[in-house]
């Protein structure tokens, strides 16, 4: 049973700003009243400007807070577009491979590149859910869907299965203080999509954001995100990947149909398509060029014997569930679920 929870800004510094108190106090009660003592990093509430300028304080909030013995589980405030930043402070001198441990640590978005580091030491993750995106939700409470997780992890440290939600909520345009309590726009959900290959397929999951992804690969972003995440080896070597299950998400950019295939093409170009049991994917940001993507999938991938799972509720659209990462897994699509086992 997780007691502690420390909430840290390896990304942007959102939460710190003035125009988010009303979701900062809405999410720290929620958390309170689930029976968790909060706390928030050194930095965490810094503000944007401050975060954005040091990716030094950044990492070492992620170092005190693995090393710190009272915190149970470390949240992310949000994703962004930099944490990539945190490479040199966190590895150069060994700092997080001193602390880490067990404890569980979750976020999703740009966050992904804070799972490959922790994948780097050997430590399992949980990807999915954010502090300000997930339990600051503007509605009178968390999205049903997402809360069941959220307190499935806390109560029991893990994710037993996943179903698909029956419905799916378009994304607010307004997080003004007024909107506290009123309900997002709801639509049924599909369920799961097998777009090709065996309904049933297994392996430990990893993978994430396809566009902080691509920024490991492309500089259109950042002039030194490839080297930076070269220099650290921040990608798995593709032997690494070998019967696991890549897991892609698209962002709140809405990805073009033609920026889509690009990064697919630079996976495919790694070899990812050639090593993987299977790929996950996660329901696009208001069903937006989803079926752009559908096809895309299946043309750059070309092996029609790699099953692709498409329209799981993880990423980017609402409601998210929660995925352990390093954990085996067996996706069964024909039965809408998706099960992990823990390893002894």
């Amino acid at each position: 049973m997780i007691k502690n929870i420390e909430i840290v800004s390896l990304s942007r510094g959102i939460i710190g700003e003035p125009f988010v108190a009303h979701e900062l106090e809405l999410g720290k009660k929620r958390l309170q009243d689930m029976g968790l003592n909060v706390r928030f990093s050194e930095h965490a509430l810094m503000g944007l400007d401050y975060i954005k300028n040091h990716p030094e304080a950044r990492a070492a909030d992620l170092i005190r807070a693995y090393s710190n013995p009272d915190v149970d589980m470390i949240l992310c405030a949000i994703g962004g577009d930099d944490t990539y930043r945190l490479l040199p402070y966190l590895f150069k001198n060994d700092g997080l491979k001193k602390v880490v441990n067990d404890k569980i640590f979750l976020g999703f978005s740009d966050s992904t590149m804070n799972h490959f580091m922790l994948h780097k030491l050997g430590v399992k993750t949980f990807y999915g859910q954010s502090f300000l995106s997930d339990v600051c939700e503007l509605e009178s409470d968390m999205l049903p869907y997402s809360k069941k997780f959220f307190e499935e992890l806390i109560s029991t440290g893990t994710i037993k299965e996943i179903r698909p939600s029956d419905v799916w909520y378009e994304e607010r345009i307004n997080f003004d203080e007024d909107q506290i309590g009123v309900p997002r726009v709801m639509h049924d959900n599909n369920g799961f999509e097998l777009l090709q290959g065996s309904p049933v397929f297994s392996g430990k999951i990893l993978g994430g954001c396809i566009d902080s992804m691509y920024d490991i690969f492309n500089n259109e972003r950042y002039d030194d995100s490839v080297s930076l995440c070269s220099e650290y080896n921040l990608f798995p070597p593709l032997e690494d990947w070998r019967g696991r299950i890549l897991l892609l998400e698209s962002s709140e950019e809405k990805p073009t149909p033609d920026k889509y295939k690009k990064m697919l093409g630079e996976l495919k170009k790694y070899g990812l398509f050639d090593v993987v049991s299977g790929v996950l994917v996660g329901k696009p940001m208001d069903e937006i060029h989803a079926a752009d993507y559908k096809k895309l999938l299946v043309e750059v991938i070309d092996n029609p014997n790699l099953p692709v799972l498409f329209n799981v509720n993880i990423g980017h659209a609402t409601p998210r569930c929660i995925i352990p990462f390093g954990v085996p897994a067996v996706v069964d699509a024909e039965k809408q679920l998706i099960k992990f086992s823990v390893e002894k």
